[in-house]
C-alpha cells in the first residue's frame, strides 16, 4: 500500500480554512484528519459535526474523524451524518470494543481504533481484522506541536507484523510530530498513513510541505 498523507486541520489556519486545505490538495495530500477533543478525555477543546460539514463542502477528499473524547459512541452518529468518511475512536474510552466498531460499521463508514503512547499495543492487535484503521498516537493526544516519541517506532512495527501475518490491508496511522525527517522511517516500520499538522500547515505552505514529505518517502 502507498502510503498516505494525511494533513491534520488542527494545525490549519481557520481564518483561511479554504485556501489551507486547497493548498494540501495542490501538494497532493490523500485525506484530511479532524481531531475532535472534548476537555475531558484531553485537555483541549477543538470541533464539532458543523465543522466536519464545512470540510465536506471544501474537500471531495476523505475526512478521518478522530474521537479523543470520552463518550465517542454517543458522538459517531453525527460525525457520520456530518460527513466523516472514517471514524476513528480510543481504545481508553471503551467497554466493549468489537461492540463499539460494529456500531460504527452500521453506520456505512470506516472503522478505526486509536491508542495513547501508554496504551500496550495489544490493546489493538486483537482487533485488526475487525477495524479498517489502528492509529498509533506518537506524543499525548490533546495539543499539535509535540515532539515525537521514538517508542513510537518499534510500537508500530508490532502492529504491522501483526497486521502481515493476517494478511490484513489495515490502514495504519500515525499522529504526533511526524515531519518529513521521520516519515521515512515511520514507513519503513509499517505505517501506510502519515497524519501531519504543524508541519505541513507551516508558515502557509501546505502544497509544498505535502510535496516534500512525499519526497521524502520517494514516492511521486
Amino acid at each position: 500500500m502507498a502510503v498516505l498523507i494525511s494533513p491534520s486541520l488542527l494545525a490549519a489556519d481557520l481564518a483561511c480554512l479554504a485556501d489551507e486545505i486547497a493548498r494540501a490538495e495542490e501538494g497532493g495530500c490523500d485525506t484530511f484528519h479532524l481531531d475532535i477533543m472534548d476537555y475531558h478525555f484531553v485537555p483541549n477543546l477543538s470541533f464539532g459535526p458543523r465543522m466536519v460539514e464545512t470540510v465536506r463542502r471544501l474537500t471531495d477528499l476523505p475526512i478521518d474523524v478522530h474521537l479523543m473524547v470520552t463518550n465517542p459512541l454517543d458522538m459517531i452518529g453525527p460525525f457520520a451524518s456530518a460527513g466523516g468518511a472514517s471514524i476513528t475512536v480510543h481504545t481508553e474510552t471503551l467497554s466493549d470494543i468489537p461492540a463499539a466498531v460494529e456500531a460504527i460499521r452500521t453506520l456505512g463508514v470506516g472503522t478505526g481504533l486509536s491508542l495513547r503512547p501508554d496504551t500496550p499495543v495489544g490493546a489493538v492487535i486483537s482487533h485488526i481484522e475487525r477495524v479498517d484503521i489502528i492509529l498509533v498516537m506518537s506524543v499525548f493526544p490533546g495539543f499539535g506541536g509535540q515532539s515525537f516519541m521514538q517508542s513510537s517506532y518499534e510500537r508500530i512495527r508490532c502492529i504491522s507484523e501483526a497486521a502481515a501475518r493476517l494478511s490484513s490491508p489495515l490502514v495504519l496511522s500515525v499522529d504526533g510530530g511526524v515531519d518529513c525527517v521521520n516519515a521515512p522511517l515511520l514507513a519503513d516500520a509499517g505505517a501506510n498513513c502519515l497524519v501531519a499538522g504543524t508541519s505541513i500547515f507551516r508558515n502557509h505552505e501546505a502544497a509544498a510541505n505535502v510535496r516534500a514529505m512525499r519526497n521524502a518517502l520517494g514516492t511521486p
